[in-house]
């Protein structure tokens, strides 16, 4: 059976729910249990989730937790390599508008590294990047705003990123509940696992291709 022209989640508009928590962060990264887990919509197009990625809110920002899991061989990281490494990337518009093809000074993009920083190259990478063709950038990421954790098991690694408003222009979920959002999880051996469309299609730069997030709770 050949395959369709166009991938099945680029035909309609989708809206996850995503629950808030009390506490964003601790010590320990973050508290994620399976309530806050996203539904994996790639499900549509008969790909195999290999990361369980879970999110939540509260006024004073966002939290994600992804767990990859079934690798044979070690996270392949490196700092000076971003976009041949196996990362998280995080797309998020503070507005939700998903009639315009160029990023706006609301559209943020997050890109975390499990490992590679440090003196060993243990510890996670994580800042801010610009989107490519965007009208205008966001705010500046005050130094240290950003947190990341994370840890390795067999078969993969835990990876916790708080992103806290301050990092997010518009942020508000008292008057904008709905955030424009997508994630891709990418790994040399696994692949990519998006939330909403993927490859070949420039979910990257163009936020009118990103599923749509609802803080609630």
């Amino acid at each position: 059976m050949p395959a369709p022209l166009l991938p099945a989640r680029f035909l309609f508009r989708f809206s996850v729910p995503c629950q808030k928590i009390d506490t964003l962060w601790s010590d320990k990264g973050a508290a994620l249990d399976a309530r806050y887990r996203l539904v994996g919509l790639n499900e549509l197009e008969q790909g195999r989730a290999f990361a369980d990625v879970r999110a939540a809110w509260n006024p004073e920002g966002l939290v994600f937790s992804i767990l990859v899991d079934g690798k044979q061989m070690a996270p392949w990281c490196r700092i000076n390599r971003i976009d041949d490494s196996d990362a998280v990337h995080l797309w998020i518009d503070t507005r939700d508008v998903h009639n315009v093809h160029r990023a706006s000074r609301f559209c943020h993009r997050f890109v975390c590294l499990p490992f590679g920083s440090g003196a060993r190259a243990t510890e996670p990478f994580l800042q801010w990047m610009p989107i490519h063709r965007a009208r205008q950038n966001p705010n500046a990421v005050g130094e240290g705003l950003l947190k990341a954790r994370s840890e390795k098991h067999a078969g993969g690694y835990r990876l916790d990123v708080l992103i806290p408003a301050a990092a997010l222009t518009g942020f508000d979920p008292e008057e904008h509940p709905r955030l424009g959002f997508n994630y891709a999880v990418l790994d040399r051996e696994l692949g990519e696992q998006t939330l909403a469309v993927g490859s070949p299609l420039p979910y990257r730069e163009d936020p009118s291709l990103w599923a749509t997030v609802e803080m609630v709770g």
